[in-house]
């Protein structure tokens, strides 16, 4: 698959765009269920033993990533948790939800930023295509997510998107 990603900077809002070969209906599920996002979301060589989805307005998505790769280092075994609360949800066009570094017990973190997501999924001819409005309280938190690596992390996630799209696509 050669649908690359586009990254956007504007002041304190990144934009991610991506097209992917599957249903409009398949990519906002695979956003939406937890045994879907259970093959995809990290980074490679991550896992997410903890995937808890309460998909509605003032739900709860609570979660875990872990390093399961030893040849990523000082990572490996660690765990990161994030948590995120939806504000809006309008099937199958857009997800709108505040995104946090949490804790097991899923409090805040809050020397981290937390970054307001909108998600819209618009159908294409060959699939659908995927916008990320992340919106930070200021540029400089942006920038300290991007300086953690965020990029690189995201977009290995949406190539393991796109492949569980295509796996789930042949498998029907």
């Amino acid at each position: 698959m050669t649908n690359q990603m586009v990254s956007t900077v504007e002041d304190k809002v990144l934009i991610l765009e991506r097209e992917f070969n599957a249903p409009r209906e398949l990519v906002f599920q695979a956003f939406t269920q937890a045994e879907h996002l259970k093959h995809w979301w990290g980074p490679r060589g991550w896992t997410l033993p903890v995937c808890h989805v309460d998909f509605r307005v003032g739900g709860v998505w609570h979660y875990c990533m872990k390093c399961e790769d030893k040849n990523q280092g000082d990572y490996y075994g660690m765990e990161s948790w994030g948590k995120a609360v939806y504000s809006e949800i309008v099937v199958p066009e857009k997800i709108v939800y505040v995104d946090f570094f949490s804790d097991a017990e899923g409090n805040e973190a809050e020397n981290m930023p937390s970054t307001r997501v909108m998600l819209t999924f618009i159908e294409t001819e060959t699939g659908t295509k995927l916008i990320n409005r992340g919106e930070y309280a200021s540029a400089e938190s942006l920038q300290q997510v991007l300086d953690m690596g965020m990029m690189e992390g995201i977009t290995d996630t949406w190539n393991r998107l796109a492949e569980h799209l295509e796996s789930i696509q042949k498998s029907s």
